[in-house]
């Protein structure tokens, strides 16, 4: 029989067994230790099963190998059914604990905040290729902004990738399997529009590893993910949004940076999803803006 533990520690694993390896230390040397980790295993291979008989960890894992390939996020919601703890700490295969205390400093949080829902940190971000190092912390003014509208969250990176928060299991919503660029902050906006804003913690309890094959490297300026998504996303809010002056300002900078400059481009790569009248105005102005020019 399963022990409910107060932390979940959720790894939607996929390869990059050397990753792995570093967040599965980080694990092995957290301070608190009412925890488990479930992984599942979205792999063409064995090496995730091997690698876990070759280090044997000194905590409970519970490994799952999909049968078929579930994809990004899939993958993540079925660690998140897997799981057995009060927390879901779902953690990318490419992140890891900055400090030993970590998961202590969450827990302690959720101690100092009893009715709340939904927790994040501050983290630092590293390139594995260069080494560059970036600590991003909220400001004052972030904090703010953040919390005068839920929206804000297109402006900037808040709260960060998944890695860097906690949430309690029985809120029971899920990643939306549609999207693969904008699937963390569209959670993180039906997380509070449910739970309300977040708790920050203001201490780096997070590395956040970055390299060229991740998601969101490859989907960042792929018009072929980002304008239905985005579309998608804009569709099922308030018909009114784009009156918000962040989100008019993101579909401004979105359509341009990639280039949408006809309706027939847009078009091509929405399939049957239908744009807002909103959208092809941006469009038609920019395109005469261009012509002015």
């Amino acid at each position: 029989m399963k022990v409910t533990p107060l932390i979940s520690i959720c790894i939607p694993a996929y390869k990059h067994i050397d990753y792995l390896e570093r967040l599965l230390n980080s694990i092995s040397t957290q301070t608190f230790k009412d925890f488990e980790v479930v992984i599942t295993d979205d792999s063409p291979d064995d090496g995730v099963e091997i690698l876990l008989k070759k280090i044997s960890p000194n905590f409970t894992v519970y490994y799952y190998k999909n049968k078929i390939a579930l994809g990004t996020p899939e993958n993540w919601n079925e660690a998140i059914r897997k799981a057995n703890g009060d927390w879901i700490k779902i953690m990318h295969n490419d992140d890891w604990f900055a400090t030993d205390h970590a998961l202590q400093v969450f827990y302690d949080a959720t101690q100092q905040n009893l009715t709340a829902d939904f927790f994040f940190s501050a983290f630092q971000n590293v390139n594995v290729d260069s080494g560059k190092k970036e600590v991003v912390r909220l400001s004052f003014t972030d904090k703010l902004f953040l919390k005068s509208n839920v929206y804000n969250l297109l402006k900037k990176v808040y709260i960060g990738n998944p890695s860097c928060t906690m949430v309690r299991k029985n809120l029971n919503i899920w990643y939306d399997k549609r999207y693969k660029f904008i699937v963390d902050f569209e959670y993180y906006i039906r997380v509070i529009r449910q739970t309300k804003i977040p708790v920050y913690i203001d201490k780096v309890l997070l590395n956040i590893g970055f390299h060229s094959e991740q998601v969101t490297t490859y989907t960042k300026y792929n018009p072929e993910i980002q304008i239905p998504e985005n579309m998608t996303f804009l569709n099922e809010q308030k018909k009114d949004i784009l009156k918000n002056i962040i989100v008019f300002d993101y579909y401004w900078r979105l359509i341009r940076n990639l280039k949408i400059n006809t309706q027939e481009k847009l078009y091509s790569f929405l399939g049957n999803i239908k744009p807002t009248g909103k959208i092809i105005s941006i469009i038609n102005f920019q395109k005469k803006s261009l012509l002015v020019c």
